[in-house]
């Protein structure tokens, strides 16, 4: 007689939502990875911070041996590009295009809450011997500022100890395998009992099925959820985010080059401000970039304060050199850019490349 199939899933998919107990302050909190989430106290206001000194905002502009040094190592790192350029071109013009970026980095803590639970291997149960803390009462700290990180806190007086749900409190489930059955279909005789003829099958000594490997003939197997201990303790864990959220504002130049290079290279850092809420930069030769220091601070202020908690926030400035190099080569103009402190170059029209072919 074949065992019938057995189900996909021998339990319930979910703990039932009178598992869990009614925990004061954490009334919303759900299992299964829904974390709720928690609004978090009221802001203080803060009080305004003297702004550093504002230095000097000037940069010099680089050498006409450092644009030959750049490009230089730029055609070497090309395999297609000829060195001859680099080697011999005349350096004609150098025009300094640089450029401002403003950065704004404001550091937040989300918290959310979630029942879980573990096997009970005789842990302490705590729950209703005190109200546990409240969401934010409870003492989590990020490792640095502006450095994103995660915390998992198991709630105090959270822990109670329950039946296990997927198993109902037995330890084991019915065995996939054999559909609870402890035997299967000989795999040598396909159930038959013969292998040829009258010749009886050895592999099963003709009963046509065999045991089990996979629940070693017993027709269950230990239960994966509570590993066997028929108990559950269930708790609430507090998980807390912190996230550095960043936005930039770079200065439009025309010197040719497009922004999107600026973003891969560093600049020389003019200004650092860090506190709890920053100020927009005053005094600022470029209009500019005070205009989003304005339009960044109450963006982030609207867009974080409303549903995480502002750590701290941090705003920098950086002069971005960019030139543009006009050489001749050949009796021809050609344009190329350094920009960026590691003296990065781009020469999208380089004028003597050759066409590799990969056999």
């Amino acid at each position: 007689m074949f065992a019938p199939p057995v189900p996909e899933s021998s339990g319930p998919s979910a703990p039932p939502a009178g598992m869990f107990d009614s925990m004061p302050g954490y009334e919303g909190t759900v299992a299964g990875g829904a974390g709720g989430f928690l609004p978090p106290p009221m802001p203080t206001h803060p009080v305004p911070q003297p702004q550093p000194e504002q230095p000097q905002w000037n940069i010099p502009s680089i050498s006409e041996d450092t644009a030959r040094e750049a490009f230089a190592l730029f055609a070497s790192s090309k395999c297609c590009y000829s060195s001859a350029p680099a080697k011999d071109g005349v350096i004609t013009n150098m025009e300094a295009f640089n450029t401002y970026r403003y950065r704004l980095e404001t550091f937040t803590e989300v918290r959310s809450t979630e029942w879980s639970h573990e096997p009970y291997n005789g842990q302490a149960v705590d729950a209703f011997i005190q109200s546990p803390p409240g969401p934010w009462d409870i003492p989590a700290k990020s490792n640095s500022y502006f450095m994103d990180s995660k915390q998992i806190i198991k709630v105090p007086y959270t822990s109670s100890m329950k039946t296990c749900h997927v198993c109902v409190g037995m330890g084991r489930k019915p065995c996939k395998q054999c559909a609870g059955a402890g035997n299967k279909v000989c795999w040598v005789c396909n159930g038959s009992g013969f292998r040829h003829g009258d010749d009886r099958c050895h592999h099963c000594s003709g009963r046509g099925r065999e045991n089990c490997n996979h629940c070693h003939g017993q027709g269950s197997v230990q239960c994966d959820t509570c590993h066997g201990k028929q108990q559950l303790l269930v708790y609430i864990n507090l998980t807390v985010k912190w996230t550095n959220n960043s936005d930039d504002y770079v200065v439009e130049q025309s010197s040719g080059l497009h922004l999107d290079n600026l973003s891969k290279v560093s600049g020389k850092e003019l200004f650092r401000d860090s506190q709890y809420m920053v100020y927009p930069v005053m005094g600022f030769p470029d209009q500019t970039v005070v205009q989003a220091a304005h339009r960044l601070i109450n963006e982030h202020q609207a867009k974080y304060s409303q549903t995480s908690r502002i750590l701290q926030q941090r705003q920098t400035i950086e002069l971005i050199p960019v030139t543009r190099v006009t050489y001749s080569w050949k009796g021809k103009s050609h344009i190329y850019f350094v920009y960026g402190n590691e003296f990065k170059v781009n020469a999208e029209n380089y004028p003597a490349t050759c066409c590799c072919t990969v056999m």
